[in-house]
């Protein structure tokens, strides 16, 4: 079957939300999605979602819907065969988020001394450096490690396990990198391998805190948990019992207007707000157990 790219181009501000918003509505499909520079001194940048032509029709009303544009407002490119997927992240610029350098293969020469560098090639998992959330938990993890040296870490919703690579890099330790798609797991492995970070970082397919390895685990120094808002809240109570005492959590994959819901919802879990980060629309937030707090399981 045919792919094709449904796109449309806009300034930098109005592109960017519109890549947030296609990203969030179409993660659950799968279906790769890209934004990319047109023009850097007009700072116009095209937005584009890669699917089978099967699904055009479809697609192109739930982009509309999101990008809060007309449907006609979409353009339409045939696609020859090609790994969409693959050629979409392969154009994409490495990343620096703090000391980290999130590259892919072919940027490698662009690594400078004194960086963490995560390579994380094309995959079929979410998470690759480029999108707001995983950068902005990039800064934060780089900060929490630092200063609270955390004996186990747990990466839930790992997907391309960049994550889970960046703190064995930043600072070795046993970390567990969990997700509830098979798929993901696999890629998270091949990146843990090419990494060379395997000795520090295993992968699991599991849901939620329902696996023998988190059980043997817990209480874990630092959790990471860059998903989705509403699956934030529901684990609230479940993550709150997995986190050591004095151990922090972060949490990712927020928008700027689903703040203050994930937020209460540990907070109604006995954990303390830290520190909230914002970037390009989402946020990072820091959370951590009073360090005398014993009731945890």
């Amino acid at each position: 079957m045919r792919q094709i790219r449904l796109y449309i181009a806009a300034a930098k501000a109005q592109a960017e939300a519109i890549y947030a918003a296609i990203e969030t509505v179409f993660e659950e499909d799968g279906y790769p999605v890209a934004i990319v520079e047109l023009d850097e001194a007009a700072a116009l940048f095209e937005v584009s979602v890669y699917i089978d032509e099967a699904q055009a029709a479809e697609t192109r009303q739930r982009f509309a819907q999101a990008a809060n544009v007309a449907a006609e407002a979409l353009q339409t490119e045939v696609l020859p065969e090609i790994d969409w997927v693959k050629h979409s992240l392969a154009g994409l610029r490495p990343v620096r988020a703090g000391r980290f350098f999130v590259h892919g293969s072919h940027d490698r020469d662009k690594i400078e001394s004194g960086d963490l560098a995560v390579e994380i090639d094309a995959g079929q998992a979410f998470g690759t450096g480029h999108h707001g959330t995983t950068a902005g938990c990039l800064e934060m993890v780089a900060r929490v490690v630092e200063s609270e040296k955390p004996h186990n870490a747990l990466d839930l919703g790992t997907g391309s396990g960049v994550l889970a690579i960046a703190m064995a890099k930043l600072h070795p330790m046993p970390i567990l990198a969990s997700d509830i798609d098979p798929v993901a797991t696999e890629v998270a492995v091949d990146n843990i391998r090419l990494n060379g970070v395997e000795q520090w970082v295993a992968a699991v397919t599991a849901i939620g805190f329902d696996h023998e390895e988190m059980q043997k685990r817990r209480p874990f120094d630092l959790i990471v948990a860059n998903i989705l808002a509403l699956p934030l809240i529901e684990l609230a109570p479940a993550m709150a019992r997995q986190v050591a005492a004095g151990g922090s959590v972060i949490l990712s994959g927020i928008l700027d207007s689903q703040h203050d819901k994930v937020l209460a919802a540990y907070l109604a879990e006995g954990l303390q707000h830290q520190e909230t980060l914002h970037r390009e629309g989402w946020v990072t937030i820091h959370l951590k157990r009073q360090a005398g707090d014993v009731s945890i399981f």
